[in-house]
Order: C-alpha cells, then structure tokens, then sequence
C-alpha cells in the first residue's frame, strides 16, 4: 500500500518530461490526454495534471488521502475530471482498461509495494499505444551519500550493502530504494524500453530553499534539467525519473 508524501518535491525536471508527453499525445490528435495515477495518493500529481486539461484516474485505496484529493480536486475546480479508483494497484488490470491510458504514473510508489514487477508489468498492459510509463523512485545511492556526508557512516554502509537498499533496524516505511540498473531491469521486464532516465533534487532538496541572493529559481531549475541529464550526477539525485513505452 502506498504512504503519500503529500508534496512532489524539487519535480521540475518531472514536469518538463509529462508536459513534453501531453504535447505528444496532443499532436497525435488527442484533446484530453487519459491518465492513470498509480497509488495516487491525495492527489500532488493528478489534481496539476487535471489542471493540464487531462483526464486522471487514480487508483488509490487509502480513504483519508482521496479525501485530500477529493477537496484539492475542488478548490482546483477540477473534480470533474478525475476519476477515482478506491482499490489496491493488485486491482489495476480489472479496474482500468488495457491500452486506455496516455500517460501512466507510479510517483513514489515502487518502494511500498510488495511486488514492484507486477505493478510495472500491470501498468505496461494499460497503456495505449505510443503512451508512456513514467516511473518515479528515491535513489538509493543518494540516501548512502547523504548519511556518509552527515557522519552517519555506518548506516551509510549498511545501505550500500543492502540487497534493497534499505536499514534492516531504523523503522523506515520503504520497502527498498532503487537505482538506475533497477529501474531498468523492471522496464525491460514488463515489456517496455526506456525512453528517458533523469535524476531530479540533484541539489534541490539539500538547499532548501528555492531562490537566494547567489541564484534565482530559474537558474536552480535551469541547473536541475542540466545535471539531471548527466549519469554522474543524475546517479546522485535524490529520486530517479524514467519515461518508457512499449
């Protein structure tokens, strides 16, 4: 089951990659791209995508966060819109029709759930053609790096060493962190071929705020697109980002 972090932190980069993918499947002549938020939470992602002129359907079975979605959805003025689904991801293939979406989200939902190939697989069957996947997942290699830069070098170890990338003993909610070889590998076997691999929060989410007197949003964004896009560094983000299809 997904824990929804109620905010799509430092997602710029991910934003520029699901606009460039509506305006693909609006210039395949489609006026409302269809889109299906897996493990949707309270809606960080559909309620801006709805916002965006698609329809969403989010599949969802915690009732304290559609009812976040519901009343986001309502001061957006987009309730109409979206659709909801209240059941598990194990439901997806039986709630959503194969080939009917554009565009098909899990945003921070691989970690939490316990079969993260099934998901995949499932959300390859849904999508139409010419549609895309996009996969969002904490980076495991980032979270060695931050506690081996705050001291916490044993703990550090232990998740370089882990086969899930997780502390066996802290009382964390994920089940496992990903890198880019993972992600890949859970891709290429639902079917689907990467299109897109980008860190985002290469530095977004270790300096905090968004603008200062050394830089402006602009030029962090700016930054954030252009690291993302290099494997040393977009290895080193704080989340990794994938656009695939079939």
């Amino acid at each position: 089951m997904r824990t929804d972090t109620g905010t799509a932190r430092g997602s710029g980069t991910v934003w520029r990659a699901l606009r460039a993918e509506l305006d693909r499947a609006r210039e395949r002549g489609i006026d409302q791209p269809a889109v299906v938020d897996v493990g949707g939470g309270s809606g960080v992602w559909a309620v801006p995508l709805a916002v965006e002129g698609c329809r969403v359907t989010v599949v969802e079975p915690s009732p304290n966060a559609l009812a976040t979605l519901r009343r986001r959805a309502e001061e957006a003025g987009v309730a109409g819109a979206i659709t909801v689904v209240a059941d598990d991801t194990d439901a997806l293939a039986a709630r959503v029709p194969a080939g009917s979406a554009d565009l098909v989200l899990a945003h921070g939902l691989l970690e939490v759930v316990d079969d993260p190939a099934a998901v995949v697989a499932a959300m390859a069957g849904i999508v139409a053609a010419g549609g895309a996947v996009s996969l969002l997942a904490t980076n495991r290699h980032a979270a060695v790096l931050h506690r081996a830069l705050a001291g916490r070098v044993r703990e550090a170890h232990e998740l370089l060493t882990s086969s899930d990338g997780v502390l066996a003993d802290d009382g964390e909610t994920l089940l496992r962190r990903f890198d880019a070889d993972g992600l890949r590998g859970l891709i290429a076997g639902a079917g689907l071929r990467v299109e897109l691999i980008q860190g985002d929060g290469v530095v977004s989410d270790v300096l905090g705020e968004v603008e200062s007197e050394q830089y402006s949003a602009d030029d962090l964004a700016d930054f954030e697109a252009a690291a993302g896009a290099m494997p040393p560094l977009r290895d080193l983000a704080s989340r990794l980002h994938l656009l695939a299809r079939h």
